[in-house]
């Protein structure tokens, strides 16, 4: 396996070692090999063979999670299948060799298939596996004399079991809260995007129209429109590139600039407020961004020939003397700017101005 193809993560890497500690156990087989009667060979063949489980019990574990950990789930089923096949053939030589004390074996036969194996085969080969041996051994060796095994080996097979279940759904709960920042992100893009462009473009729309009424009665100030026009161009595709970068960030006075800007290119009588810093800091940046999707709003859809914008420590009222609210259906810009300012901590009243007449736009932060 080259250096790029190793799994990253450090489970992926190293999680073999949790299953490996348990080989601490094998204390007591080995234990009662060298301390029960027989010759030399016999001693020095039952260690082998419980070095070889030993061994063999790594590497299938260790070759499972690595493969698991790179998403190649078929080829670890396969290799760890593989894996169990030798351990129960060298359990059975130990079983051979040195009796009922081999079933220390068994916990590590019954478990493994929990590290490579989908949930059903899970439960087919482990409890297969559990219930012929079970059997098997009582058997060979008596009840009394393997039931403790067998409940060792239940033990650990349910601890397995659990600590999977555990282990899968924290990767799910961490999945979707990748997916819901992904999806707030995009929310996040979606609105900056439509903020940008419907302001620049209702802008540009706006002057483009007066331009082309002017291009006859006053060249030179039809030419000065289209310039602008061009600038606001340029100013907007920088906006969207840094919006798509997550770099764009509403500055509170420009935007009372930029709102000069398109109401009286709209022909709209504006009355804006002198002085920004008496906002908090901390909301000037949405309440920027409130006062952009507002005015635009007012420039495309409202027919006002009057706009006000107050601005206080904490919010914000654009108020204007147009159509006003004709239904209760929101639009995405009006959607997006109240999603934006619930987020901050605030709300958005829309609602009809003085008098009944226009609409107001509130935001109290």
């Amino acid at each position: 396996m080259s250096r790029t193809d190793r799994p990253t993560d450090a489970w992926s890497r190293w999680g073999w070692l949790f299953g490996g500690i348990w080989l601490v156990f094998f204390a007591f087989p080995l234990g009662h090999i060298w301390t029960t009667a027989g010759n030399l060979l016999w001693r020095l063949l039952a260690t082998g063979v419980v070095a070889a489980f030993m061994v063999t019990y790594v590497l299938t574990v260790r070759r499972a999670v690595r493969r698991i950990g790179m998403g190649e789930y078929a080829a670890a089923a396969r290799g760890g299948m593989i894996g169990l096949g030798v351990m129960i053939a060298v359990a059975v030589a130990l079983g051979w060799l040195i009796g009922p004390n081999s079933l220390t074996a068994m916990p590590f036969i019954i478990g493994v298939p929990v590290f490579f194996l989908p949930w059903r085969g899970v439960w087919t080969v482990s409890l297969g596996l559990f219930g012929v041996g079970m059997v098997t051994s009582a058997l060979l060796w008596g009840l009394w004399p393997t039931v403790m095994y067998w409940g060792i080996s239940a033990l650990v097979l349910t601890i397995s079991v659990l600590s999977r279940y555990l282990e899968e759904h924290q990767e799910s709960a961490q999945e979707t809260q990748q997916q819901l920042a992904l999806t707030e992100e995009r929310e996040r893009v979606a609105r900056d995007v439509h903020d940008v462009l419907g302001h620049s473009l209702t802008v540009v729309t706006v002057k483009t129209e007066l331009a082309r009424r002017l291009v006859d009665a006053d060249p030179e100030r039809a030419k000065q429109e289209m310039g602008e026009v061009q600038d606001l161009a340029r100013q907007a595709l920088a906006e969207i590139r840094a919006t798509v970068g997550g770099l764009r960030v509403a500055r509170l006075a420009d935007e009372v600039e930029a709102a000069d800007v398109a109401l009286r290119g709209a022909g709209i009588g504006a009355e804006l407020p002198d002085d920004v810093l008496l906002v908090d800091p901390r909301h000037r940046i949405t309440l920027a961004w409130v006062l952009r999707e507002a005015v635009t709003n007012v420039v495309r859809h409202s027919g006002a020939t009057r706009c006000e914008v107050e601005l206080g420590d904490h919010w914000l009222r654009v108020t204007d003397d147009g159509r006003g609210v004709r239904d209760s259906q929101e639009g995405n810009g009006i959607r997006g700017l109240r999603e934006r300012v619930e987020q901050a901590g605030g709300a958005l009243s829309l609602r009809p101005g003085p008098g009944g007449s226009g609409t107001t736009v509130e935001v109290k932060l």
